[in-house]
């Protein structure tokens, strides 16, 4: 942490800030993934709307 003092004698404490990285691209399998996993989500949601309304 830094600490710094003001005129009156009060303390300001900062917190260390993180080091700083870029996200990598991801590789075509994880993009196939990330692909699988919407279509089930949409699939998931879809049929959680369709039931609802046939419910109401």
């Amino acid at each position: 942490m830094y600490t710094t003092t003001n005129e009156d004698g009060i303390l300001n404490n900062y917190a260390a800030e993180p080091k700083i990285y870029y996200a990598e691209y991801p590789a075509i399998w994880q993009q196939r993934k990330y692909v699988l996993q919407s279509l089930f989500a949409t699939l998931i949601v879809t049929t959680l709307v369709l039931v609802g309304f046939s419910v109401s």
